[in-house]
């Protein structure tokens, strides 16, 4: 009996495809939260098995985009108010720890805000997709988190963003304002530079601040 029969690599990139295209459908707004995703639906609409939907949910389940409930089977995550607060809390905690840790950190992560920061204004330079935009915008955050050295602590946060990664897609696409939200990062960024950590950690404070308030509008949860 061959021990990797099961392998098929052909099926997992139909996986890989049907997922990145359920996630633009999720981040350009054409499929809303709390929307059902029906494999039935999805398979006649996609061309493709049940099963290679069934992965790809569960792949979307994994990145929090999508909830698995019993008897509600799949749909696209739906934030409350209480979540969205909690989700603020927790990165204004990792990501003020990380810029206070600006002059004890290592070059290498300091040069990748610089890095992080770059590569949002490229994507926001190039139009690019919701998609794009929100996965660098938050890139950046990371980033700040990364500053502390703790790799435990960059997987927490990634795990926090990803929970509202929905919710700042839709904000990103009421507002458009992409070059405004570089620039912001970037004068954070600056203060930091010149060694002015605690008005970086108060910059970025507010800035959180500020991003909760805007994804509960957008979610219409205020």
């Amino acid at each position: 009996m061959n021990p990797f029969e099961s392998l098929n690599l052909e099926h997992s990139s139909t996986v890989d495809r049907v997922a990145e295209e359920l996630r633009r459908a999720l981040f350009d707004g054409e499929v809303e939260a709390g929307t059902p995703l029906r494999e039935v639906a999805l398979a006649d609409a996609m061309k493709v098995s049940r099963s290679t939907i069934r992965e790809a949910l569960g792949v979307l389940v994994a990145e929090g985009l999508a909830t698995r409930e019993p008897n509600r089977g799949v749909h696209v995550t739906e934030p409350d108010p209480a979540s969205v607060h909690d989700v603020s809390a927790a990165r204004l905690v990792l990501e003020v720890a990380g810029v206070r840790h600006w002059l004890t950190a290592t070059d290498a992560a300091r040069e990748a805000c610089h890095t992080a920061l770059r590569q949002f204004a490229d994507a926001a330079d190039s139009g690019a997709s919701p998609a794009e935009l929100t996965a660098t915008h938050l890139a950046v955050h990371r980033s700040f988190v990364a500053l502390t050295g703790s790799t435990r602590l960059v997987s927490l946060a990634e795990s926090l963003t990803s929970e509202i990664r929905l919710a700042l897609a839709k904000v990103d696409r009421i507002r458009r304002n992409a070059d405004d939200q570089v620039n912001a990062h970037a004068a954070l960024v600056e203060l930091l530079q010149t060694g002015d950590v605690e008005g970086a950690a108060a910059e970025l404070e507010r800035h959180l601040a500020h991003a909760e308030t805007s994804m509960l509008d957008a979610l219409d949860l205020t």
